[in-house]
């Protein structure tokens, strides 16, 4: 799906923000859905090494947030996943931990102008991420989508956002499932 200006979550689901750091997606999830439903990957390093950008703490971060996922799934709450998840692995992971509860999964992609994304990164309040490391997610996301990866991946739906705009003026509806 391409751009739209209204989202239809089934509740509950898997949601996982798809983008690279400086896309908006912390934002995006303050924006719409409550603090206790966002699993946050700056966050869970933060609680593993006292430290949200420190990256050697990113494996134990993961482990911690898909245990954290897979129970939050089980008790059948709406889960929002913010973290790049721009490689097919990271998607992977988190599509199994739906599939095994037998939950919908949907992915919300911010995929804006990386001029736009790299501009944010810069502004950064909880730490920049190297430019070349943000370029690297943005070149992850691009295959993901260019190739068809993303769309053949086992979502329940694909909402792409390409355009700023309408990333600030999209509204989300849920829909018990």
């Amino acid at each position: 799906m391409d751009v739209a200006t209204e989202i239809h979550l089934p509740d509950p689901s898997l949601v996982v923000l798809v983008g690279a750091a400086g896309a908006g997606k912390s934002t995006f999830a303050a924006r719409h859905f409550a603090p206790e439903q966002v699993l946050s990957s700056d966050a869970y390093r933060g609680y593993v090494a006292g430290d949200p950008a420190d990256q050697r703490a990113t494996r134990i971060a993961f482990a911690a947030l898909h245990r954290a996922v897979a129970s939050r799934l089980r008790r059948r709450l709406l889960s929002v996943i913010d973290a790049t998840s721009v490689r097919p692995a990271a998607r992977a992971a988190l599509l199994r931990l739906a599939a095994a509860q037998q939950v919908p999964a949907v992915a919300i992609v911010l995929d804006l102008p990386a001029e736009l994304v790299l501009a944010r990164n810069r502004l950064r309040i909880t730490g920049v991420v190297p430019e070349a490391a943000v370029q690297a997610q943005l070149d992850d996301l691009r295959r993901s989508i260019d190739s068809g990866l993303l769309a053949a991946e086992s979502w329940t739906a694909v909402v792409r956002m390409t355009d700023p705009g309408a990333v600030d003026a999209v509204t989300i509806t849920r829909t018990r499932a």
